[in-house]
């Protein structure tokens, strides 16, 4: 196995001991009992990446969908943008596997190899190394599944159709879950900030890959992933749609946080029900 990626931000956007992170995943994810409900895992989920304190509650409103798929899904794809390092088109990391507080969690090696012919997907251990977007999804991850692999994409300056690529090849079946990391506007007062991420929801719901980054910080791989969303007639639905404002922060600069999860179901490529729960 190649070199460990370490956990970077354990201890600074969520618990940096097993116990206290066990804790309080659990407590997260208690209070969105009720929203695990569905029969069926969703294929693809958008979460947000702050830190526990203000973006876990909602986070887990759409990690508890994946209580149906918990010995099904056997690997993730996970695509956050880039916060501290430049890059041109999506990353991979160096690493043969991430660590957290809970565990070592393996790239998909294989997974990999299908993206090698790829010329917007690289290889970058900087981008990786500090990254917060796609590792605070991983204690999520690894409370809800029980075993898997995962296929981390850092994506900085690339299409929506460059990311939509990556991921038809990545589909697979219900063995595959899609993990779309980002937050949403940031730093407007409270009431705008509800106005611009609610705007923000309905078109994320209508399937509308023409996010920009005031909207969601990690609107490239979003707009991809939308993309490949209305291709494959995926249905979506609103979990939850907050602010820092309503969480743990004053309400005079907020960050917006939005869970959704999106099922298969689809005749013909056209979905066969209407987005659910719109703001």
């Amino acid at each position: 196995m190649r070199d460990i990626r370490p956990a970077a931000v354990a201890g600074q956007f969520y618990p940096g001991s097993p116990a206290a992170l066990s804790g309080e995943l659990g407590t997260f994810l208690g209070a969105a009992a009720g929203a695990d409900a569905g029969a069926t895992a969703p294929k693809a989920l958008v979460v947000p990446h702050a830190g526990y304190v203000y973006a876990g509650g909602v986070a887990a409103k759409a990690y508890a969908r994946l209580a149906a798929g918990r010995d099904t899904i056997r690997r993730v794809v996970l695509l956050g943008p880039t916060h501290r390092v430049a890059v041109r088109g999506l990353a991979l990391p160096a690493a043969g596997a991430f660590a957290t507080p809970l565990g070592v969690v393996e790239i998909d090696a294989e997974a990999v190899a299908l993206l090698r012919d790829l010329p917007q997907v690289t290889e970058n251990a900087a981008a990786h190394a500090q990254e917060h977007s796609l590792e605070v999804q991983l204690p999520f991850l690894q409370r809800m599944l029980a075993q898997f692999t995962l296929v981390p994409l850092a994506v900085g300056m690339a299409s929506a159709d460059d990311v939509a690529a990556v991921l038809d090849r990545l589909w697979g079946g219900p063995e595959t879950l899609i993990v779309v990391s980002t937050d949403l506007s940031h730093y407007h007062g409270y009431a705008d900030a509800q106005r611009i991420d609610r705007s923000t929801a309905q078109r994320i719901l209508a399937l509308t890959p023409t996010l920009d980054h005031d909207e969601a910080c990690g609107a490239t791989p979003l707009n991809g992933f939308l993309v490949c969303a209305r291709r494959r007639g995926l249905v979506p639905e609103l979990l939850d749609l907050r602010n820092s404002g309503d969480t743990a922060g004053d309400r005079s600069r907020v960050v917006g946080y939005a869970a959704f999860a999106f099922e298969e179901s689809c005749v013909d490529g056209a979905p066969t029900a209407s987005p659910r729960n719109p703001p």
